[in-house]
C-alpha cells in the first residue's frame, strides 16, 4: 500500500524499527534456547507483522478464532496453531475443512465432549494440543488428566500432537520465575500422562509475554512458546518490567484538546485505547517519554492525564499514548500506522477484528 500524510488523530502508529528489533530479540532468544517460536497473532493482527516474524524464524502463528485463521491463511500463512478450546458444530466444521485444504491447522482441546465434537464436524485430518492448566484457572484440564483427555481424542479419531497451556497467572506484579515454573512443571506432568497413555508429546507449548524471559532462561520440558505482546510491548509490559519502555513500539497519537483545570485532556478515549485496567496497574495507560504521566480518568473519548510536571503541551499538539493492553487497542481499529522513519506512514490492515469466532 503507498504510503500516506499523517492522518487525524486518534491513530495507532507502529515504530517499524522498534518493531523489527523486538522481532528479531526474540526469535534469537529462541533460537539460542533451543525451543520453537510460534507467536500469538491476536496481539498485532496484521498480515505484514506475521511476515516478518515467520521470516525471523518462528515455525508458525498461534491465534484465538477461526476467524483469525482463516485471515492469516488467506495471507499466505500456512501453519497455524488455534490456541482454543474450539466448540465446533457444522459450520465451523465447514470452516476448518476449507482451511485444512491450504494449511496446516491444530486445534486446542480441553473436554472429551469438544474433542468429539470437533472430530463429528471436522473429521480426522485435524490435529490437537490438550490444554492443561498451569495455574491460571481459566481453560485446560489438570496436567494428570491430559492423557485421559488425549486418549478420548484418539479414540474419536483424531490426532493428537502434545499438550500446552496459557501460564495467565504471570500477570502481576513480583511474582519473579513462580509462573514460568508453574507452566514447566504442569507440562512436564502432563506429557508424562500422554506417555502412561501411550500418546507421545512431540508439541510442548506455552508461554506468555511477562513470563518469556523466565522460560527461556530454563526451558524444562518445553519445546515451543508462543508469546504475543512482545512484538509492540503495552502500559501492563512496562509496569512487570517485561519491556522496556524503549522498546515499545505501538502507541496511540492523540491530538491535546483541553486543559481545563490544568489537567491534559486527549481526543484518545476508551473506544481508541480499550478499557483494560488491572488493579495493579497505575492508570489506563502511560505517556511515551513522560515515565512519570498517567491517563488517570478516561471516558469513551477522553483521555485525562496526569502529567507530572508544570510544562503541559498546548492545545493542538500531539502525544503518544502506551495503551494498558495493547491486543485489545489494536482490535479496536482498522488499521495502524506504520512509521518507517521517513516521514509518512503506511496503513496496515487489522485482520479479523471484532468478537467473530
Amino acid at each position: 500500500m503507498p504510503a500516506t500524510p499523517e492522518p487525524a488523530t486518534p491513530y495507532h502508529r507502529v515504530d517499524v524499527a522498534r518493531l523489527q528489533r523486538n522481532v528479531r530479540r526474540v526469535a534469537e532468544q529462541a533460537r539460542a534456547a533451543g525451543v520453537a517460536l510460534r507467536p500469538h497473532a491476536k496481539t498485532h493482527k496484521s498480515a505484514e507483522v506475521a511476515r516478518m516474524q515467520l521470516a525471523a524464524g518462528a515455525t508458525g502463528i498461534t491465534v484465538a478464532t477461526v476467524a483469525e485463521a482463516e485471515a492469516f491463511v488467506a495471507a499466505g500463512v500456512d501453519d497455524v496453531f488455534v490456541a482454543y478450546p474450539l466448540w465446533t458444530d457444522a459450520t465451523t466444521g465447514a470452516r476448518l475443512r476449507a482451511l485444512l485444504d491450504r494449511a496446516r491447522v491444530v486445534v486446542g482441546a480441553d473436554s472429551v465432549e469438544g474433542a468429539a465434537a470437533l472430530a463429528r464436524h471436522c473429521g480426522s485430518d485435524v490435529d490437537v494440543l490438550v490444554e492443561v492448566d498451569s495455574g491460571h484457572h481459566r481453560t485446560g484440564v489438570t496436567p494428570e488428566a491430559a492423557g485421559a483427555l488425549a486418549a478420548a481424542a484418539v479414540g474419536c479419531g483424531l490426532g493428537v500432537r502434545g499438550v500446552f497451556t496459557f501460564p495467565g497467572h504471570s500477570y502481576g506484579p513480583g511474582l519473579g520465575p513462580a509462573p514460568a515454573r508453574d507452566e514447566a512443571t504442569a507440562l512436564a506432568t502432563a506429557a508424562r500422562s500422554l506417555a502412561a497413555a501411550g500418546i507421545e508429546s512431540g508439541v510442548v507449548s506455552g508461554g506468555s509475554t511477562p513470563s518469556l524471559a523466565d522460560s527461556l532462561a530454563d526451558p524444562g520440558p518445553l519445546t515451543e512458546l508462543r508469546p504475543g505482546v512482545y512484538v509492540f510491548g503495552d502500559a501492563q509490559q512496562w509496569e512487570l518490567d517485561a519491556h522496556r519502555p524503549d522498546d515499545v513500539a505501538l502507541t496511540c497519537r492523540g491530538t491535546v484538546v483541553s486543559l481545563a483545570g490544568g489537567r491534559v485532556v486527549l481526543d484518545a478515549g476508551s473506544k481508541a485505547l480499550g478499557a483494560d485496567r488491572p488493579p495493579w496497574t497505575t492508570g489506563w495507560g502511560r505517556v511515551a517519554g513522560r515515565p512519570d504521566a498517567r491517563v488517570v480518568l478516561l471516558s469513551e473519548h477522553h483521555a485525562v492525564l496526569d502529567w507530572g510536571a508544570d510544562d503541559l503541551p498546548p492545545p493542538g499538539s500531539r502525544v503518544d499514548v502506551v495503551p494498558n493492553h495493547v491486543c485489545a487497542a489494536v482490535n479496536l481499529v482498522d488499521r495502524v500506522w506504520a512509521d518507517h522513519g521517513d516521514g509518512e506512514l503506511e496503513p496496515w490492515p487489522v485482520l479479523a477484528r471484532g468478537p467473530g469466532g
